[in-house]
């Protein structure tokens, strides 16, 4: 008899040296039942029909692949700007690869999973809070067009963690094309491991970037290809209002994907400078500072790939930082190019950039909602501009800044129809607000999961503003703000 888990495959990761990772097996749960299967994910990597019970067992560490395959792979990180040597998987573990019917293949890790010899101490186990909301904010990215891990599964433990409060616990699946981040590479480097580093590059440059083989220095090549990548998911973070909210170097994926939904959060107003993580006192990864922490997270990687680089230490660090300065104006051309559709834009126009500024500045000067502001200029596109301002509140700012938009508008050469129908598809009426993530979790914690399930539902479908979606596309009132996020650890 075929086992059931046939479909989950040895981890590709454990090819590389014993030093990578510590083989592991998931501690078993009390009393595993699973809260949420995403069956459409499951069909579009070619599993099998599965029950309930089975996958419920597997995430729970009760029943799994024989012979056990599991990894918890060794990371180091700058947290916060300060290194830390030596990280690693402390509450996850890399179950093993899935491989899609069209033969992309991808990790299953659970999270939440118990302890490792990366633990440092903690249990190494979830609240299902978090896993909740990891589950809703990465499959609305998803939905939003975002890179992203994915969220295949999710079960309530049956035991109790303690936080602040002794709280359910949880456990997710979820998968990722690789779980390999700068903080990999920072681990080597920082051991003066060059022989890991570049086994380290060479199956990243397979896994991700096979074109960078062919090139004269495959691990320059891999920078540029990581910093092309970095640059457009962060211009799309932020055309989304996207925060993530601890951009550590350890949770930048070298496959371009966003990782680790820890105290993460889609703006409500709009604030350049919004904060929401609990833990990031001096708003270091504030939303605006996002593109400029996600360069100096490249520098770090840039620096780690010195040696492999060129042979020449000096001759490196100059291939290296023009790599790396290359960020800026990757990003500000990618930016522009998520931009300018949510202003109905096709072509491009010099002036492009300073009107977007400016109708970014009237936001702020309001503190309008970032994304119903968006959405109101589909409603209104070619109406008076004092239709604009019936959705906006007035303001001198915006009534300067609507006939200039009206006036770029006509530079399209595009029927009012076609431009609100544009507009429409870059700007999305639903976002995972906060307000309504804690009110779906409280609700979980509560043993009822029908909130969670009619939010992430509506999560999937962001550009329908349709009836079923109008209580979902609300922004909070002023006492319904959720102001402070909270890591899962």
């Amino acid at each position: 008899m075929s086992s059931p888990f046939a479909w989950l495959r040895p981890p590709e990761y454990r090819q590389l040296p014993a030093g990578f990772s510590h083989p592991q097996r998931p501690a078993p749960v009390a009393a595993p039942q699973l809260l949420h299967w995403n069956a459409g994910l499951a069909e579009r990597l070619g599993m099998p029909a599965v029950e309930p019970a089975q996958i419920a067992r597997l995430l729970a560490g009760l029943d799994g692949p024989s012979p056990p395959s599991g990894l918890a792979t060794a990371y180091a990180g700058h947290q916060f700007g300060h290194f830390v040597p030596q990280l690693g998987d402390g509450r996850a573990l890399l179950l093993g690869d899935i491989v899609s019917p069209d033969g992309a293949r991808f990790e299953l890790q659970l999270k939440g999973s118990g302890r490792t010899p990366f633990s440092r101490g903690g249990d190494g186990r979830a609240a299902l809070g978090p896993v909740l909301r990891e589950v809703l904010v990465s499959e609305a990215m998803h939905a939003l067009g975002v890179p992203t891990t994915r969220s295949l599964a999710a079960i309530a433990s049956g035991e109790l963690v303690q936080r602040e409060r002794p709280l359910p616990g949880g456990v997710l699946a979820r998968l990722a094309s690789s779980h390999v981040r700068v903080g990999s590479f920072e681990y080597f480097a920082c051991r003066r491991d060059i022989a890991s580093l570049q086994a380290l590059s060479d199956w990243v440059i397979c896994r991700h970037y096979p074109h960078c083989q062919e090139a004269e220095r495959p691990a320059l090549a891999l920078l540029q290809a990581v910093i092309e990548r970095q640059a457009e998911l962060i211009a799309h973070w932020m055309s989304v209002g996207f925060i993530h909210g601890v951009m550590n170097t350890d949770n930048m994926a070298l496959s371009g994907e966003t990782i680790d939904y820890g105290p993460c959060a889609f703006l409500d107003e709009y604030n350049p400078n919004k904060v929401f993580s609990s833990i990031d006192q001096q708003g270091r990864y504030a939303y605006s500072n996002q593109p400029g922490i996600a360069q100096w997270n490249l520098a770090r990687l840039a620096e780690c790939l010195l040696p492999l680089i060129d042979a020449d230490e000096a001759a490196g660090i100059e291939l290296a930082s023009t790599a790396v300065q290359a960020f800026v104006p990757a990003f500000e051309a990618a930016w522009l190019a998520r931009m300018r559709p949510k202003f109905g834009l096709d072509t491009a126009q010099p002036g492009d950039s300073e009107l977007i500024e400016h109708f970014l500045a009237a936001l702020h000067e309001i503190e309008a909602d970032y994304t119903r502001s968006f959405s109101a200029l589909a409603d209104r596109c070619g109406s008076e501009q004092a239709g604009v301002m019936a959705t906006l509140p007035r303001t001198p700012a915006m009534d300067r800044w609507c006939p200039a938009w009206q006036a770029r508008l006509s530079a399209e050469q595009c029927d009012v129809d076609a431009i609100r129908t544009r507009l429409r598809r870059a700007n999305p009426a639903v976002i995972p607000r906060n307000h309504q993530i804690e009110r779906v979790i409280a609700a979980a914690y509560a043993d009822d999961m029908q909130p969670f399930d009619e939010l992430l539902a509506a999560l999937c479908r962001p550009f329908d503003d349709g009836p079923a979606q109008q209580r979902f596309m609300q922004p909070p009132e002023v006492e319904q703000r959720v102001e402070k996020t909270f890591c899962g650890t």
